[in-house]
């Protein structure tokens, strides 16, 4: 019978380490008894034939029952080992009194620890504490990432690249995805000017940036500065309550050698167009200049300080030169200057003296080491320019990183392709978008119109929109000097479309007409073919005709209709009336025939029957006497008869004209009724056939 293991042997099981149970190991783990013996350890117990050999072990270690209960998942597998067989759970058991006290103790205060505890969660408990490890482990390495990053872009980034032969920019990724990851308006601060300016060191100024740390400055023959560069990490300041990033662009200085002519023009235009505070930087003479930016601020650097203020050596710079000659090449060089000379109130001239006699050695030297004065106007430099920042606006509205990427994408397509002008025409360009803008607001005012209207309402609404646009661009316009061509520019636009707003209303006006004229027409067709001709109501047609057409047939065509519709009415009108006579005397003479009828064989009513004859006699014999039956309408019995006829057919209540069908029906009804129900006899006493002078009515009747 085997033993069953005490609780000792449990406990010591549930201290094993997983690779002491294995049993390969402990069957190579060889100790004599002799060993245990010699340390004062009692002899082990005898190990049963049917288990495997194993070491003798120490002797049982004794369990406290309050601290590891046999309840828990350790029981359980302890309950286990039971069913399975004691000699395994006793194997155990004893392999474990192998180790030595103080590993005893180690690993009770393992499972003490964290062992126990871990095997007693949940899945749902180690999935929480798992995800939570997780969790902070992510955090803590975007946390270094991001301080990476930050660390990355506090440097210099290529936004704009020259080409190999230095005729075209293309664009350079690195510095593009420093742009894209902000997500506040943009507001751009660009240096541009001569190359060995000064230009880098001027931005590390305004950045509070040494040379190390800053744009890169370069005291050689060539320039350093290649293309267009952008600080990685912008400057965030708060512009009316809205929080702005702004960007600095440290450009190519101008004039270098190994570069075409048109280099430069792409580089400031680029420059123009990407910035909203562009400093110009200038040595102390005012050179001229071939560029025409939108905002500038005129930076002269200076070795002294007498002599002429900024602003004269900046109005200097842009006087006209006198071509007395006709030097088409001069003519060019004032229209520039003209364009410079719009610059006004958006430009501000600064002069800022020479940090320090030795140029070469300023990227060594501290704030201390340079002039106080320099130190003091450039002080003043940094608060002109934090005073003038203002986002980037493109088609009324600010642009984020990503949005002034794209933007600066489709600028230098068009640059390099040459359709936007390099140098000399900024300004028309800009006015080129004002005045599309102003003629859009043009042809939405006219467009408001429904055509066909008047010539004079459509000249008066010509006149309204052309003075709204007109304000619009005096509102937004660029230059002084360019006012008066764009002006002429936009009146001939304006004309134009004017032209093409009156040659559709011509169009709609002639349509509109020409469909009320077809309506008359007809009418007049349908009144001359009337069933039972009438005056009076030819009469109504023709003036309802006339004024539906003076009410709806409007515009420049009307003038013409209008000759052509009182033609066509005269015309018809007097048809009508020839007609109209023959018609009624011919209406006339049948309707006395059919009464004649009636009143002698349907009715038998000897009155009806008289005044029929009476008027077909009249009729005939009047046209026989007279030769002719024109001379009838002249008669005044004549003007009786058709005033009669006329009340008869055509009134207020009744158009005889419309309704002749269904009342002869009705009077063929009522005759065939009198006849057949006897209706001759209650008016037999007023017929001379039936009642006479000669006897009373009992006397018989003779023939």
């Amino acid at each position: 019978m085997k033993a069953k293991p005490s609780p000792s042997f449990v406990l010591a099981d549930h201290f094993a380490s997983p690779r002491r149970l294995l049993p390969s190991r402990l069957e190579a783990t060889s100790r004599p008894e002799e060993t245990t013996r010699a340390k004062g350890n009692p002899p082990p117990r005898p190990i049963p034939k049917s288990l495997p050999l194993y070491h003798p072990s120490p002797p049982p270690l004794r369990a406290s029952p309050l601290r590891f209960p046999l309840a828990s998942p350790l029981a359980s597998i302890r309950r286990r080992g039971e069913t399975r067989g004691g000699d395994r759970s006793i194997a155990f058991s004893r392999r474990r009194q192998v180790a030595s006290p103080a590993w005893r103790g180690s690993q009770r205060q393992r499972a003490r620890g964290g062992v126990i505890r871990w095997r007693g969660m949940g899945w749902r408990s180690r999935g929480l504490v798992v995800t939570v490890l997780w969790m902070l482990a992510v955090g803590v390495v975007a946390a270094a990432q991001d301080a990476d990053q930050e660390d990355d872009l506090q440097r210099a980034f290529p936004i704009i690249e020259p080409d190999y032969g230095h005729t075209k920019l293309r664009l350079a990724k690195e510095g593009l995805e420093a742009i894209k990851r902000i997500g506040t308006p943009i507001a751009a601060v660009s240096v541009i000017g001569p190359y060995r300016s000064g230009k880098s060191f001027l931005l590390n100024q305004l950045l509070s940036l040494t040379c190390n740390k800053g744009f890169g400055v370069g005291h050689m023959r060539d320039t350093k500065t290649k293309g267009i560069w952008v600080w990685g990490t912008p400057i965030e300041v708060d512009v009316d309550g809205s929080k702005v990033s702004v960007l600095y662009l440290d450009t190519e200085g101008f004039e270098s050698i190994g570069k075409s002519n048109v280099y430069d023009d792409r580089i400031f235009a680029l420059a123009t167009v990407l910035s909203s505070i562009l400093i110009y930087n200038l040595p102390e003479t005012g050179q001229d200049v071939a560029f025409e930016p939108a905002k500038l601020l005129w930076l002269i650097q200076r070795d002294f300080l007498q002599g002429k203020s900024v602003q004269q050596m900046v109005d200097e710079a842009l006087q006209r030169v006198p071509n007395n000659n006709g030097d088409k090449y001069i003519d060019e060089v004032n229209r520039i200057r003209d364009s410079l000379a719009f610059m006004g109130d958006n430009s501000t001239a600064f002069s800022l003296p020479q940090p320090h006699l030795q140029r070469t050695k300023l990227c060594d030297m501290d704030d201390q080491e340079l002039e106080p004065l320099y130190i003091e106007r450039r002080d003043e430099l940094k608060q002109i320019v934090a005073s003038m920042i203002k986002p980037k606006i493109v088609q009324g509205r600010t642009l984020n990183g990503k949005e002034f990427v794209s933007f600066l994408g489709q600028i230098l397509e068009a640059l390099n392709k040459g359709e936007i002008p390099s140098t000399g025409s900024l300004v028309e360009v800009f006015n080129k978008a004002i005045l599309e803008s102003c003629l859009k607001l043009y042809n939405e005012r006219m467009e408001r119109v429904e055509l066909p209207v008047s010539v004079d309402k459509l000249q008066l609404i010509h006149s309204l929109a052309e003075d709204e646009a007109r304000k619009l661009f005096d509102k937004q316009h660029f230059g002084k000097h360019h006012t008066t061509e764009s002006i002429l520019k936009l009146d001939e636009e304006m004309k134009k479309v004017f032209r093409n707003f009156g040659l559709a209303n011509e169009y709609q006006s002639s349509k509109l007409c020409e469909a009320r004229f077809s309506e008359c027409e007809d009418k007049m067709e349908h009144l001359q073919s009337l069933k039972l001709p009438s005056m009076a109501k030819f009469n109504a047609g023709f003036l309802h005709c006339n004024q539906s057409f003076e009410l709806q047939c409007v515009g420049p065509a009307k003038e013409n209709y209008e000759r052509r519709m009182s033609k066509m009415l005269a015309r018809s009108r007097a048809l009508f009336i020839k007609e109209y006579n023959n018609k009624l005397f011919n209406w006339l003479v049948t309707f006395s025939l059919v009464m004649i009828v009636i009143g002698r064989f349907v009715m038998k009513f000897f009155l009806l029957e008289v005044a029929a004859w009476v008027m077909f006699i009249f009729l005939e014999t009047y046209t026989r006497l007279f030769w002719s039956s024109e001379l009838l309408y002249y008669n005044p019995i004549w003007h009786m008869i058709v005033s009669s006829w006329e009340t008869i057919v055509y009134n207020p209540v009744l158009d005889m004209d419309r309704w002749v069908i269904p009342i002869v029906v009705v009077l063929s009804f009522l005759a065939v009724y009198w006849r057949c129900l006897g209706g001759r006899k209650q008016l037999g006493t007023l017929l001379p056939l039936y009642r006479g002078s000669y006897g009373s009515s009992s006397r018989p009747r003779t023939d």
